[in-house]
C-alpha cells in the first residue's frame, strides 16, 4: 500500500508557546506532498522533519487568521533562497491574493519559480484539486472570518496480480496492466483464465479530512461520512464551553462528536488553547465519546 501519512509541524492555537507552534501540517500521500496552513515557524519545523519539503507542489491555507498563515511569505522566501523553479500553488480564501502579491512583490522581487493562488469559495463544498491519484475538496467551516477545511480522498486502485497465479500460468510481466485494468489471460495451450483467479482486491480508497478552527457544527459529520482518519479543531474543553461558542471554537468533545456521526476510522486533535497545560483533560473528553482518539504534538506522523 503507498504510504498516506499526516506530519504534524504545529498543533497550537493562536497565543505564542514554548510548548507548541502554531497551525502546519504536511500531507504525503503516494509521493506527494501537500502543505495545509502554514503559521509561524513552519519552514523550522519542516527542517526538523527532515522531509524533502522542497518537493511540496501546494498549499491549502484555511482562513487568514495569522496562527494559520503568517509563515507563508517567509517559507515563499526561503523556496527562493533554495533555487526552487517548480511553481507553487497556494489555494486559500480570495481575500489572501492581493495580500500574498503584495508581500511577494516588496519581500521576494527575485523568485525564480512562479506562485500561481487559487481562491477558494468557503461557503461550499467542492473540488478544488485533482490529479491521477487523488483529489482535494474544500469543506464549508464557520468561524469569525471565511474559513473551510480540506479532504485529501484517494481515488480507487487498480487490484494486485497474484503473483503466485500468474507465475503458475506463465503470464508475462506486460500482460499485467491488462489484467488489473480487468481482461483474463489465455495459456500458450488455450486455456482460459478468467481475471478474478488472477488478481487480489484493491486496497481500500482511504481518506484525510483537516477541519481547523470551527464552532461545533451538528450537521458537519454528514460531509465526512466514512473517512479514514479526521484532524478536528479542539481549541477548548468543556470547562471552557462559554469562550468556545463566543470565539467559534470546539470543545474536544464535541470534535468526537463529529467523528462518532461521520463514524470516521480515528480522531485527531489539535490547535489547544494555550491555557491547558496538559491536553490529555481534552483526550479523555474525547474519549468518552469516540475511544478511537489521539492526541497531535510537533513532529507526529499518523499514518491515514
Amino acid at each position: 500500500m503507498e504510504p498516506f501519512r499526516v506530519h504534524i509541524l504545529g498543533c497550537g492555537s493562536a497565543l505564542p508557546t514554548l510548548k507548541h507552534f502554531p497551525s502546519s501540517q504536511v500531507v504525503e500521500i503516494r509521493g506527494k506532498l501537500f502543505l495545509v496552513d502554514c503559521g509561524e515557524g513552519t519552514q523550522i519545523q519542516l527542517r526538523r522533519s527532515r522531509l524533502r519539503f522542497t518537493k511540496i507542489s501546494a498549499v491549502f491555507i484555511t482562513h487568514l487568521h495569522g496562527d494559520h498563515c503568517f509563515g507563508l511569505i517567509g517559507m515563499l522566501s526561503t523556496f527562493g533562497l533554495l533555487g526552487r523553479t517548480a511553481k507553487l500553488t497556494v489555494y486559500a480564501p480570495a481575500e489572501l491574493s492581493d495580500i500574498l502579491r503584495r508581500q511577494i512583490d516588496f519581500f521576494c522581487r527575485d523568485l525564480e519559480y512562479e506562485v500561481a493562488f487559487i481562491p477558494v469559495d468557503t461557503t461550499c463544498q467542492q473540488v478544488i484539486y485533482e490529479d491521477r491519484s487523488l483529489t482535494v475538496e474544500s469543506i464549508p467551516l464557520e468561524h469569525r472570518v471565511h474559513c473551510c477545511g480540506y479532504l485529501f480522498r484517494e481515488k480507487p486502485s487498480l487490484p494486485h496480480i497474484r503473483r503466485d497465479v500468474a507465475d503458475f500460468y506463465g503470464v508475462p510481466v506486460s500482460q499485467f496492466d491488462n489484467i488489473k485494468a480487468g481482461a483474463g489471460f489465455t495459456t500458450a495451450e488455450g486455456e482460459q483464465v478468467a481475471h478474478e483467479r488472477l488478481v487480489l482486491p484493491a486496497d481500500p480508497p482511504r481518506s484525510y479530512a483537516y477541519l481547523s478552527d470551527t464552532r461545533y457544527i451538528p450537521t458537519l459529520h454528514q460531509r465526512l461520512k466514512g473517512v479514514t482518519t479526521l484532524y478536528h479543531e479542539s481549541t477548548y474543553g468543556e470547562d471552557n464551553l462559554l469562550l468556545a461558542e463566543k470565539y467559534h471554537h470546539s470543545t474536544a468533545r464535541q470534535a468526537a462528536l463529529v467523528a462518532r456521526d461521520a463514524r470516521v476510522g480515528q480522531l485527531l486533535l489539535g490547535h489547544y488553547s494555550s491555557r491547558y497545560e496538559r491536553e490529555e483533560v481534552l483526550l479523555d473528553e474525547a474519549r468518552e465519546v469516540f475511544e478511537n482518539t489521539h492526541l497531535t504534538n510537533e513532529m507526529d506522523v499518523f499514518d491515514v
